[in-house]
């Protein structure tokens, strides 16, 4: 079926349905397809966007920079959910601005002249800065930027969309999800595994480092009430999960699934440098790698999140504990051959 006449059906069930109609930017992504079900299981009609598309879901390729190829399929739409971005302490700052902060400004853009009534915009728990915040950081708190290039393009795309909704351009709400992990997840889950495996996994602190980890269903709740509710316009919201843990806690999960002992722990300095050292040998070797100093002080953070807000103006709260949320990743690692060591 061609693209035209898929688009042509879907709108036509759509008008047919009277369906609220949410569009979805990297809608072939990790909180992008989970987002997408949930919505379609709360009555919405599902359109989005990604580097690839997806007929089936009714996902059409683009690049966020340049909406003209997809500002059609706004039409209609009642809320956009903004989720595409870099999200990687690997890739060059100047490319983190482009799809970060200027694709957040077209989205808009795209989303105001097609007269939606909301953007929901993913920002993050680090715009707050890896370090220097306040335990149960609320969301009056200053934003910091601290030079790493994902901080601080989450820092402005936040500034770029409040811009938005001060001016009156399209209501805006931003979110500020914690460290989010489940099946599919690459940064918390996948990744983690892998390095566990190998062995290049080292904590530094000791472990102690506190980490805020949110199960992807629980997250989506929370970004499905922030895109509808009447009051979470002009806002934004921490979405964390039920409690923070020390990472030694949160990896330790992984080293059990695959048998093995707990991931070591070295001093913070000694972990900057073995990061350093690895990372840069591997982009040496062509080889794409997270290991830098950014990830290692991001897990030794003091402090978690608070989510009060959420749960005063949305009713949000988050339901699945770690240990659960634990317990179906794992199934879905076994399943998918992620603990299966060689």
């Amino acid at each position: 079926m061609g693209a035209a006449k898929w688009r042509l059906m879907n709108a036509t069930q759509e008008r047919a349905s009277k369906r609220p109609v949410v569009f979805i930017t990297g809608a072939n992504g990790f909180i992008g397809r989970a987002l997408g079900a949930y919505f379609s299981d709360k009555g919405f009609a599902v359109r989005g966007v990604d580097r690839g598309a997806d007929p089936a879901r009714f996902v059409v390729a683009g690049d966020i920079v340049d909406p003209s190829p997809w500002q059609a399929q706004l039409e209609g739409c009642a809320v956009v959910v903004h989720t595409a971005a870099v999200v990687s302490n690997a890739v060059p700052a100047v490319q983190q601005w482009q799809i970060n902060v200027l694709g957040t400004r077209r989205v808009i853009e795209a989303a105001a002249r097609a007269k939606v009534g909301r953007v929901v915009h993913l920002s993050s728990v680090r715009a707050y800065g890896d370090l220097g915040f306040p335990d149960t950081v609320e969301e009056s708190w200053p934003l910091r930027p601290d030079g790493h290039a994902y901080v601080d393009t989450k820092v402005a795309s936040e500034a770029v969309a409040f811009q938005a909704h001060a001016a009156g351009e399209v209501a805006v709400t931003i979110v500020r999800p914690g460290d989010v992990y489940g099946p599919g997840s690459r940064p918390w889950t996948i990744i983690p595994v892998e390095w566990t495996k190998n062995g290049r996994f080292i904590l530094p602190a000791g472990g102690k480092g506190v980490f805020s980890p949110v199960y992807i269903d629980d997250l989506v709740e929370g970004i499905f009430l922030a895109a509808t509710h009447p009051d979470a316009a002009g806002h934004a919201f921490n979405l964390p999960g039920p409690e923070p843990v020390t990472c030694a806690e949160f990896f330790g999960h992984y080293a059990r699934m695959l048998g093995m002992a707990p991931q070591h722990t070295v001093p913070t300095a000694v972990a900057i440098g073995l990061a350093t050292v690895v990372g840069t040998a591997d982009r040496v070797r062509g080889r794409a790698s997270e290991l830098n100093a950014a990830i290692v002080l991001y897990l030794t953070r003091t402090g978690g999140y608070s989510r009060v807000k959420a749960e005063r103006v949305l009713g949000w709260v988050p339901r699945i504990s770690l240990d659960v949320g634990m317990s179906r990743t794992e199934a879905w690692l076994r399943a998918e051959g992620h603990l299966t060591r060689t």
